[in-house]
């Protein structure tokens, strides 16, 4: 049987209240027999191309490659699964272990939304009753998402403590499963968290890595670099998961600059912005102030204001094999319509964060090379963020319009 490690160098672990050790044990034990078990590993792999819509496409940006110049520009599209980004591989996965470990119902956190539509959608395909954390600030920033996860049947919680985001979102879905773990399985949607989390995520999102890795093979693509954004990091470590053993290519990580450099207005932890720490049962590294107090963050996308970062990926960071930089909002907002207008292609405002690294390394690269931009979700659920700001005067009239109905 496949064992996973605890820590990642010296991050992870798990740093948990007595109460959790034993349902984490549990989880552990219950995911390592599944991984093991053929029949749970190809019913996995029927739900995700059946249900989840997988393999997604590898798609080479002719037009944006043009425009450019410089490297070979290639997209995968993550966005393509069934409802709308990479979180719906994680939530099958957690969703059918809950099932096999009989647990009767699920809980979730989410920030963006897309982790909790994903699981949703499961929640109700398997008739798993399904109920989500949600931070009251991404709720507003969020409407459609959350829309769609009450047709989906779930009941999503408004969490009005803290900055009432992600993190907030996170610290309810763990209070509930301290309380409620007999029946109930927590669907962490990003790799962090306390042990098995971060190793279970990136399995059940590895699918996005060696599809891609034969889809490379198949097309014979010279790849240089892998990109990828960088909240939590689920979709980071599943896509560069096929090529973490080997020195190629470059694993491109991309944190949300925000609207600048100063506290508060950004979330990059990496590269000596964040501070080793413990919080929410693992160590990572955190934007935190000198007395390991969580600083406030920002970033238009609602997915990236995470102050922590996956614990693996900490220290593939600080290990060398990933290179982290940034994006700030307003390139974010360029990728959008840039990728949009050359490819036909909306970004999620995370993925967004990706693919301005691309738009500003391609010309490095010649034309023989490749980089490959994890297009980690579509952007429909921005349509508030993007249409206020790219067309405010007409949005504004229009939602006029539409309350005086």
């Amino acid at each position: 049987m496949k064992r996973y490690n605890d820590f990642f160098g010296s991050f992870g672990g798990r740093y948990v209240a007595e109460m959790l050790r034993a349902p984490l044990d549990d989880l552990q034990e219950a995911f390592l027999q599944a991984a093991a078990d053929p029949a749970f590993t190809r019913e996995l792999e029927e739900t995700l191309r059946d249900f989840a819509g997988r393999p997604t496409p590898l798609l080479k940006a002719e037009n944006a490659t043009r425009e450019l110049g410089g490297a070979s520009i290639y997209i995968k599209l993550e966005g393509l699964a069934n409802t709308g980004a990479h979180k719906i591989n994680n939530a099958v996965g957690q969703a059918m272990l809950a099932r096999r470990m009989g647990k009767t119902r699920i809980i979730a956190e989410t920030g963006a939304g897309q982790h909790g539509v994903a699981t949703a959608a499961v929640c109700a395909r398997l008739g798993i009753p399904c109920r989500v954390y949600m931070g009251e600030v991404d709720m507003r920033r969020q409407r459609p998402n959350v829309f769609w996860m009450e047709r989906y049947g779930a009941e999503v919680v408004s969490v009005t403590t803290g900055s009432a985001t992600l993190k907030d979102a996170v610290n309810e879905a763990l209070r509930d499963w301290a309380a409620s773990f007999p029946t109930t399985h927590y669907l962490l949607g990003s790799a962090l968290g306390p042990s098995p989390y971060p190793d279970m995520v990136r399995e059940f999102q590895s699918v996005i890595g060696r599809e891609l890795a034969l889809q490379l093979r198949e097309k014979g693509v010279d790849c240089a670099a892998l990109v990828a954004c960088v909240g939590g990091g689920s979709n980071a470590i599943g896509f560069f998961s096929a090529f973490l053993e080997s020195d190629s290519p470059v694993l491109i990580g991309v944190e949300a600059g925000g609207r600048g450099s100063g506290p508060g207005q950004h979330a990059a932890r990496m590269n000596g912005r964040g501070r080793a720490g413990i919080v929410q049962g693992y160590k990572s590294l955190f934007l935190a102030d000198s007395d390991g107090q969580l600083l406030s963050t920002h970033s238009i996308s609602a997915g990236l204001d995470y102050p922590g970062i996956g614990p693996q990926l900490a220290h593939l960071g600080e290990e060398g094999r990933i290179k982290f930089t940034t994006a700030s909002d307003s390139e974010a907002l360029d990728a959008v319509q840039f990728f949009a207008r050359t490819e036909g292609l909306v970004f999620a405002l995370e993925s967004a964060h990706a693919a301005a690294e691309v738009m500003r390394i391609a010309r490095d690269y010649p034309r023989e090379k490749s980089l490959v931009v994890n297009m980690s979700g579509r952007g429909d659920k921005d349509l508030f963020i993007l249409a206020r700001a790219l067309d405010p005067d007409r949005w504004t009239a229009f939602l006029r319009e539409e309350a005086a109905r």
